[in-house]
């Protein structure tokens, strides 16, 4: 039974919103998915996997009532998946308040000289190609109602050795930031509100799903817990940056900020480390390229 009462969270915190969460049939999507419905709203596990979809809205249902969750079987890079996920999505739950774009695929994740460009394309349609199309099904009913959110699971936005994440896979993790940076704008003053979010860390380090597996990636360890944050911890923060979501647009925050932000009971806390680092907001995240290298040298 996935249970977060130990948080700052509510029971029903959430109650009437419907989620549509992409890449939500495993490890952090569906602990994002677990969570809100554990707050009360309704979820759309969306992926590829029949079988692990259903199962995935089986268990939720199981934790919470029937008729909480569905699953949507789509490839999210594929407009008519995305037409279809719409219509089946708004025919169970006759709207859509929240889109989480988590889907990726952790396999084309190599470096730029030994990836096939085609490579490049495919995650381009998980992450870039995918957000737009999903912006275009379900955002603008949510600016007519003045009420919703949306949120990008980036990563980093360049190749950092030992990090999860290769080359191919952070360029396209970069080019969807810099849409939901941009769409946060645009939708600036609609009641909408769009920011990235960054589960670093999150869930052990698969080895059949990533390419190049470094021995600090097997020891990497995030500050108040034993080893990696757990799907269940990411969970808890999506719903409270959901229940933030206006002081959230246009901000991109990582789930340890998330967590000490809300208080979050980490298991080692005496593992935490104050870094001093916030949500980076505004123009400096939209400006980040800018800032990643030294620029011109000072005069003498």
């Amino acid at each position: 039974m996935f249970d977060i009462s130990n948080t700052c969270l509510k029971k029903g915190c959430l109650d009437g919103e419907v989620a549509v969460i992409t890449g939500s049939t495993s490890n952090v999507g569906k602990g994002f998915a677990q969570a809100i419905a554990w707050a009360g709203g309704k979820v759309v596990i969306v992926g590829r996997g029949a079988e692990r979809g259903k199962a995935v809205a089986d268990e939720i249902n199981a934790d919470n009532g029937e008729g909480t969750a569905i699953f949507v079987q789509a490839d999210v890079s594929n407009a008519d998946d995305i037409a279809r996920l719409k219509e089946e999505a708004y025919a169970a739950f006759g709207k859509v308040d929240i889109l989480i774009n988590n889907a990726m695929d952790m396999s084309l994740n190599y470096s730029i000289l030994e990836s096939p460009v085609e490579d490049l394309d495919r995650a381009y349609g998980i992450s870039a190609r995918a957000f737009m199309l999903t912006a275009h099904a379900f955002v603008p009913d949510m600016v007519k109602r003045g009420h919703g959110a949306i949120t990008f699971s980036t990563t980093q936005f360049h190749y950092i050795p030992g990090m999860l994440g290769g080359s191919v896979y952070t360029a396209a993790k970069a080019a969807a930031t810099s849409e939901c940076m941009s769409l946060s704008n645009e939708l600036r003053g609609t009641g909408v509100n769009a920011f990235c979010f960054q589960p670093a860390g999150v869930g052990p380090v698969r080895p059949n799903s990533v390419k190049v597996v470094t021995e600090e990636m097997k020891k990497m360890r995030m500050p108040g817990f034993e080893g990696m944050v757990t799907p269940e911890a990411s969970g808890a923060a999506m719903v409270y940056m959901l229940l933030h979501a206006d002081e959230m647009n246009g901000t991109g925050v990582m789930v340890s900020d998330v967590l000490k932000a809300m208080d979050y009971p980490f298991p080692c806390p005496e593992t935490l480390v104050d870094h001093k680092r916030t949500y980076t907001a505004e123009m400096p995240l939209t400006l980040m390229f800018g800032y990643m290298i030294h620029g011109f040298p000072p005069k003498e």
